[in-house]
């Protein structure tokens, strides 16, 4: 059995599948830096991430598959499923080695596994951008808490980007934490090494609230509950389209 180790990244995987090539040496198993070792292995091979070689290995590909499927590639890697990155590893060497694409053969398990993670991936970005609210804060930024079964914040900002390009917010993954905060210009990734309780539940308190914001919600809420028809109402194909994981962050969904 021959392990590579490599820091978890999808640059690192790319540079994984640039050195076996090189080593004409193919990995049974991936493991991150410090993870332990199979009990049954004849050797370790450290992958040291080079960005000059995952390009070349990115280049490669884009000659063999569409750019729809590239993009399918980095989807699948953020569901952060396990071992998605030994599955990504093998449809990439296989999609190197077919002398014709191998984007639309569903008979081989490693192609269909994929298609599958990426069409999950893809419906949990759809539900966040569905379901993520904004509570104002009283320096006049917006702040959205996310808590999705995927690593799908770097797929939600471009539409937040375009959607809300006319104010300040920052979207934050509660489980990850880490998030992006946009100043009207940019969107940077921020990180927090100390953490205020809003970075904790995902609510802003009433001290750093937007003084009209608990109003705006109460209207939501009295809005959301005039609309509903009681005689129709059906909570369990309500969460089938509504997975009751967000409603702790949607305003109208809290109790009143």
């Amino acid at each position: 059995m021959i392990a590579f180790v490599y820091d978890k990244t999808f640059e690192g995987l790319l540079t994984a599948v640039f050195d076996a090539y090189a080593r004409r040496q193919f990995p049974d198993v991936l493991l991150a830096e410090g993870e332990p070792l199979p009990l049954f292995h004849d050797e370790v091979v450290t992958i040291h991430t080079d960005s000059r070689k995952a390009e070349r290995v990115w280049k490669g590909l884009e000659k063999r598959i569409s750019r729809t499927s590239l993009s399918g590639l980095t989807v699948t890697w953020l569901s952060e499923l396990p071992e998605v990155d030994l599955l990504l590893f093998r449809y990439i060497q296989k999609a190197i080695d077919s002398p014709k694409t191998i984007e639309y053969n569903l008979g081989d398990p490693d192609v269909l596994e994929t298609a599958k993670i990426w069409k999950k991936v893809s419906n949990e970005r759809l539900r966040v951008i569905q379901f993520f609210r904004f509570q104002k804060a009283a320096d006049g930024t917006y702040f959205a808490a996310l808590a999705p079964l995927y690593n799908v914040l770097p797929l939600v900002v471009p539409y937040a980007q375009d959607r809300f390009a006319d104010q300040r917010w920052l979207l934050y993954d509660l489980k990850r934490e880490y998030g992006y905060y946009y100043d009207l210009k940019e969107v940077t990734e921020v990180r927090f090494e100390e953490k205020d309780s809003h970075l904790l539940t995902g609510l802003l308190s009433e001290d750093i609230m937007d003084k009209d914001e608990t109003l705006f919600q109460e209207m939501w809420q009295a809005y959301f509950q005039s609309i509903a028809i009681k005689e129709r109402l059906n909570p369990r194909l309500q969460r089938q389209h509504m997975p009751a994981r967000f409603w702790l962050y949607m305003p109208e969904k809290r109790p009143r």
